[in-house]
């Protein structure tokens, strides 16, 4: 045990050593493994294991059969896809979520994460009469730190232009028509142009500088479950100035309590039958308000015969200015 606790202890010290502490989180099987990083921060996973290695984790209360079988352990692929490039982040241990390596052992969810920088500045230089593209991944939004519209040397843009057009290389102006337009989205597209950023000197060939990072918006408020049954529509909303995150959404039947008045049981019976969709986080993030139907057509159908209903985990966020 003595050797265990030092070999744990070096191992934190050399990542510390390097700028990174790992984080472990172990949490029994049916309960939740809350992952978190520090603002401006976001998660790495770097090893997730659900199953069983031993038989001193998650044995209170457990007869001994169930905890017997130590070889019973498969790598989680599905932390890291949900957590992954986020500031924090809840999951499940259980086999719905992760699968069962080992039926009838009481299992447990081990995870090893660091907390990186989320904010890397990103630049685009596009030539006057070009579109300036801004994309970030998923889950993440614009914020432009600096956008400059004009000319600043005799190198960039330059290509079948007569000398007179690049002579003048104090040529440039702040452009907030780029943060105006693109902050808060996903995705952006910007004309380098007198039109939509001025002309600070006419004659003039002139570029757009663009200084921006990809970062996950400020979260306001936290809304839901919203549960809606198979043909109805599911309503997200939120308050003015906020808009909609989903972090979670859940088409199936997992329980035999949710969406049952008036259904035969041979409709309901079927609890094994849910999958995560992102249908809903295409179609909403972003949104002041949503609606989307639980509906075969939209989701398709994991279990035929099965009356099923959508579940939805939604926060809102400030919409992000800058």
């Amino acid at each position: 045990m003595l050797s265990s606790t030092f070999w744990l202890a070096v191992t934190c010290w050399l990542i510390n050593s390097a700028g990174s502490q790992k984080i472990r989180t172990v949490v029994c099987e049916g309960s939740v493994a809350q992952l978190q990083c520090d603002k401006d921060q976001v998660i790495s996973v770097s090893r997730a294991i659900y199953g069983r290695s031993d038989q001193k984790t998650c044995i209170s209360g457990r007869p001994f059969y169930q905890i017997l079988n130590v070889q019973c352990s498969s790598s989680s692929d599905k932390v890291a896809q949900s957590c992954n490039g986020k500031q924090s982040c809840s999951i499940m241990a259980a086999n719905s979520v992760s699968g069962d390596p080992c039926i009838g052992t009481y299992k447990y969810l081990e995870v090893d994460y660091t907390c990186k920088s989320g904010s890397q500045t990103i630049r685009t230089v596009v030539c006057e009469g070009s579109v300036a593209q801004l994309q970030c991944d998923k889950d993440q939004v614009i914020s432009v730190s600096r956008a400059i519209y004009g000319r600043s040397d005799q190198k960039t843009c330059i290509s079948g232009r007569p000398f007179y057009q690049i002579l003048n290389v104090q040529c440039s102006s702040s452009s907030d028509k780029v943060a105006q337009s693109c902050n808060g989205k996903q995705s952006c597209s910007i004309m380098a142009a007198n039109s939509v950023s001025g002309d600070p000197c006419i004659g003039t060939y002139k570029y757009l500088e663009v200084d921006y990072t990809c970062k996950l918006p400020e979260r306001s408020s936290q809304n839901g479950p919203t549960v809606a049954c198979e043909g109805s529509v599911a309503q997200l909303q939120c308050d003015k100035g906020k808009v909609i995150f989903v972090t979670r959404a859940i088409y199936g039947r997992s329980d035999q309590k949710t969406c049952i008045s008036g259904r035969p049981v041979h409709q309901i019976q079927n609890v094994q039958c849910s999958s995560s969709s992102d249908k809903v986080s295409q179609s909403c993030n972003g949104k002041q308000s949503c609606s989307i139907t639980a509906a075969n057509s939209v989701f398709g159908d994991l279990c035929v015969g099965t009356y099923k209903y959508l579940e939805v985990d939604y926060l809102c966020y400030d919409a992000v200015t800058g």
